[in-house]
């Protein structure tokens, strides 16, 4: 039996939308992928609507493997809706298969570059620094961020992050005294209106230029630098995960791309066994002779 492909397209949406609770762009994402796989025939029967997700996948072969897997991913999740559903008969979802997506060492910032970037910035510019760098916010938590989720006297931001997940962080006092300045009768810390992404993007490449780095600088890389600078300070990934909101703990551990050196440095000063090691050194030491 054939199935109409842009009535089930749609219920899927709505379902990602308000049940699974995804962010607006993930719902985008979703629909630009699904009508670039599926944009010929509106009836294909199971058979056929497999076939057609290969070849879609096929064709996808030249962008990265990231986005790939992405979209590969899209559809496993569609078919998965439609099993679900009893729209179709067999978990197509199973037989979409995608590469390995090789881990990216994240790109951050030494602590020196991000002092160097925090000293020229100013105003507006400065306080989003401050909200990605000191809070480790995604750019788009930081943009939508509102006064009333804001606790000044305590030092705590309340996050509506990825899939409607609230969490609460701590941010530093340097960060709560900027928010103090801008401080108005407006709903969003940007004014009436969230801050466009764009616009973000844009403000924080610009801050990069003025502190003269070498690379562009990007609003993640200072999420990435908020969360490596962290774990180099002793931070446990558990804590981290809370803070970035990840849902699983697999998506924390990618900051671990710290030198074998400093982890040393720090298993030395925090083991018990570390301060052993310490003591037995000093009772080996020759006493000095008279």
């Amino acid at each position: 039996m054939a199935l109409s492909l842009p009535r089930n397209i749609d219920k899927f949406l709505k379902y990602m939308e308000f049940i699974e609770t995804c962010s607006p762009l993930t719902i985008k994402s979703y629909k630009k992928d699904l009508e670039q796989a599926f944009t010929t025939t509106p009836l294909l029967s199971e058979a056929q609507l497999l076939a057609t997700a290969r070849e879609a996948l096929t064709s996808w072969g030249d962008l990265s493997p990231a986005s790939r897997n992405r979209k590969a991913s899209t559809l496993k999740s569609f078919f998965g809706y439609l099993f679900r559903e009893k729209i179709i008969a067999r978990p197509l979802g199973d037989l979409i298969h995608a590469g390995k997506v090789p881990k990216k060492i994240p790109n951050y910032l030494s602590v020196d570059e991000a002092v160097a970037v925090l000293k020229t910035a100013e105003g507006k510019n400065r306080l989003l620094f401050l909200l990605l760098y000191g809070g480790g916010l995604r750019v788009s938590e930081a943009c939508q961020l509102k006064w009333t989720h804001v606790d000044l006297q305590k030092n705590l931001l309340r996050i509506l992050g990825k899939g409607g997940k609230e969490r609460l962080i701590a941010i530093p006092e340097l960060t709560t005294a900027e928010l103090k300045k801008h401080q108005a009768h407006e709903p969003y810390i940007w004014g009436k209106q969230e801050l466009n992404q764009r616009t973000a993007y844009s403000l924080i490449r610009n801050l990069g230029k003025s502190a003269n780095l070498l690379r562009p600088l990007h609003p993640h890389a200072l999420r990435h630098s908020f969360a490596t600078h962290l774990l180099t300070s002793g931070a446990n990934l558990r804590t981290l995960q809370e803070l970035l909101g990840h849902q699983s703990l697999a998506a924390t551990e990618k900051y671990t791309h710290l030198s074998v050196d400093h982890l040393a440095r720090v298993m030395e000063r925090s083991h018990p066994l570390g301060d052993m090691a310490e003591e037995m050194k000093s009772r080996k030491k020759p006493r000095p002779s008279r």
